[in-house]
């Protein structure tokens, strides 16, 4: 039976063996008492990286972003993100659901906008409007196609953000997707931002479970946030395992899946029935089908050859390479997206 290439999102890997013979030998406890080890050694793993002073283990990069959020903020303030933010579109609506807050939209460039853009929406101080509180970022901008944020810009954000008293987050579930094309120090964002949430499902092959990273004063109000959302878990260690054997073995090879994506790219381009592809930085690759080709019927079509990929928007598609994708796989993708007749 022919194998299925599924290049939908970098979600749906599997633990590798290596991965579940970690899971296996974990140490565990009750997390919510605050008694697992492993828990605790990956909460810990992550801050240090980052340069924070601690961590929290939860279920899904939504709650991290959330909590974050709900935290920074109280109802009728004002989070201010790009207008194809993760945490405005693709988190049912949590922003306003948690903490009954309102959303600042900027148009930006793939997800990408400037501190001079966010200065002109920072609101006056007035009754009539809600109060500017956190900004939120997200790198890489999965609707930017995985782009990556300058670092002189985010450090322009980061001023704009203390000359007016505002918090500043980062969606950092592909951070590591950026730092290995920037080879920038994770301990440099961490001393940019007030809160930063990763994800160790997306890229790095875990299971599950995201992390938030801040000062120990935040994750102490972070982690009654999470008891009130449901996402104390007992023995998670289980899981947190196949966190610290993801940061120990699977960021390293995050050049891999880039590589693959360029050659998905470039090929992806000399389509004759692509019209645009964003520019490549990462592992996501999008491209702009035809105005007279409609995207579900042409993901069916492509599924019936045994590739998966996602519909993206009006005429686009994406494709996610990550560590379940071959140089056989890839090659085989390739010529089936020539071999399409439309």
């Amino acid at each position: 039976m022919k194998q299925t290439i599924d290049l939908r999102s970098d979600t749906v890997t599997v633990p590798s063996a290596e991965m579940l013979e970690a899971m296996m030998r974990a140490v565990v406890g009750d997390d919510v008492f605050d008694e697992d080890p492993t828990v605790k050694r990956l909460q810990e793993k992550a801050a240090t990286l980052f340069g924070k002073e601690a961590g929290l283990f939860c279920p899904s990069g939504t709650m991290t972003n959330q909590i974050s959020i709900n935290v920074h903020t109280r109802p009728g303030e004002e989070v201010v993100c790009d207008q194809s933010a993760h945490v405005y579109l693709f988190e049912g609506g949590g922003i306003a659901f948690n903490s009954g807050c309102s959303v600042r939209l900027l148009q930006g460039d793939r997800g990408r906008f400037t501190a001079n853009q966010l200065t002109e929406a920072i609101n006056a101080e007035n009754v009539h409007f809600s109060r500017t509180r956190l900004v939120t970022i997200e790198n890489t901008a999965n609707k930017g196609g995985g782009c990556i944020w300058a670092l002189n810009e985010i450090k322009g954000i980061r001023n704009v953000c203390d000359a007016h008293g505002l918090k500043l987050h980062l969606d950092g579930a592909r951070i590591f997707n950026a730092l290995a094309v920037t080879e920038e120090e994770p301990q440099l964002y961490g001393s940019l931002f007030d809160s930063i949430s990763i994800c160790l499902s997306k890229g790095l092959g875990a299971p599950a479970g995201s992390l938030i990273l801040g000062s120990a004063k935040f994750i102490h109000e972070a982690k009654r946030r999470r008891k009130v959302m449901g996402g104390g878990m007992r023995q998670a260690g289980f899981l947190a395992a196949a966190g610290i054997f993801a940061l120990d073995h699977n960021v390293s090879r995050l050049e891999e899946d880039h590589a693959r994506a360029h050659k998905l790219a470039e090929a992806a381009a000399a389509l004759p029935y692509v019209v645009e592809v964003y520019p490549q930085q990462t592992n996501i690759v999008v491209m702009r089908l035809d105005e007279n080709i409609p995207v579900e019927t042409y993901l069916e079509n492509l599924e019936k050859t045994g590739v998966k990929a996602a519909g993206f928007g009006k005429q686009l598609v994406r494709f996610v390479t990550h560590l379940d994708i071959s140089d056989e796989m890839l090659d085989e993708t390739i010529t089936t997206l020539q071999g399409i007749k439309i």
